[in-house]
């Protein structure tokens, strides 16, 4: 069985039965976008302990809400990190060793756990989700709501997606949860959908975010998640977490 837990924004640790994975981890300190907190800066309600017995850091992006620079400085640098060419380079220069670094398309193998890359955001390089598949159970998971075309229509356990629009007025959407989710539910018919990115109460700051357009809610999200069941089957379960909680994800049959 598969357990996920919730740090908010982007940040997941999932359990696959004892085999540890820490995602995108924002644990302390500010959140600041160059070229500094006057356009943007965002803070944690409370910082969060570094998660013990860890098997591997999984990026999917370089930029700062991803590659959290205080963040990363907490964990042990040989920790086995997979992450996208932007973050591999970025943890390398944070002193990180055993880095593997994976492409849409590429795999990589950790024990029992199969690591596909998947193609994420375009901010402005293409970054990476990531389809993840053990005996545990199977899930997918990308940050801003960007599906590649070239993944299977297959049953996964669980989706983490965001599940709300995010955008600035003249720039469009950057975040895509709320265009992304149906079809999420169309391709994998999930059995667990995980609200992730937008949620955790972090408190964000400066100019950008007066102009910071949100479309979609996560009780939207539940509602179009609660009918998405297929013929005879039960509706996915939606769950808008609460950080620090542990989800136990039930695999299929």
């Amino acid at each position: 069985m598969v357990a996920a837990t919730y740090f908010g924004a982007n940040g997941w640790l999932l359990d696959f039965d004892g085999l540890r994975v820490l995602v995108d981890p924002w644990l302390c300190g500010e959140l600041v976008f160059p070229p500094g907190r006057w356009l943007f800066a965002g803070s944690l309600p409370r910082p969060w302990p570094v998660p013990r017995d860890l098997d591997l850091l999984l990026l999917t992006q370089g930029l700062p809400d991803h590659c959290h620079p205080p963040s990363l400085a907490l964990l042990d640098p040989a920790l086995p990190v997979v992450g996208s060419a932007s973050a591999a380079r970025r943890v390398r220069q944070l002193g990180f060793a055993n880095v593997t670094a994976l492409a849409p398309g590429q795999a990589h193998l950790l024990g029992e756990l199969n690591i596909r890359a998947t193609a994420g955001a375009p901010v402005p390089q293409v970054e990476n989700g990531y389809r993840l598949d053990h005996p545990a159970g199977s899930l997918y998971l990308e940050p801003h709501g960007y599906l590649d075309p070239d993944l299977p229509s297959e049953p996964l356990d669980a989706v983490i997606t965001p599940v709300v629009d995010l955008g600035l007025p003249l720039a469009g959407a950057f975040v895509r949860g709320r265009q992304v989710l149906p079809l999420l539910l169309e391709r994998f018919q999930p059995r667990a959908v995980l609200a992730s990115t937008a949620g955790g109460d972090v408190r964000f700051a400066g100019l950008l975010t007066r102009a910071l357009q949100q479309q979609g809610c996560p009780e939207e999200a539940a509602t179009l998640t609660a009918a998405a069941a297929a013929s005879g089957q039960a509706p996915p379960r939606f769950i808008d977490p609460i950080p620090g909680e542990a989800y136990q994800l039930a695999p299929g049959p």
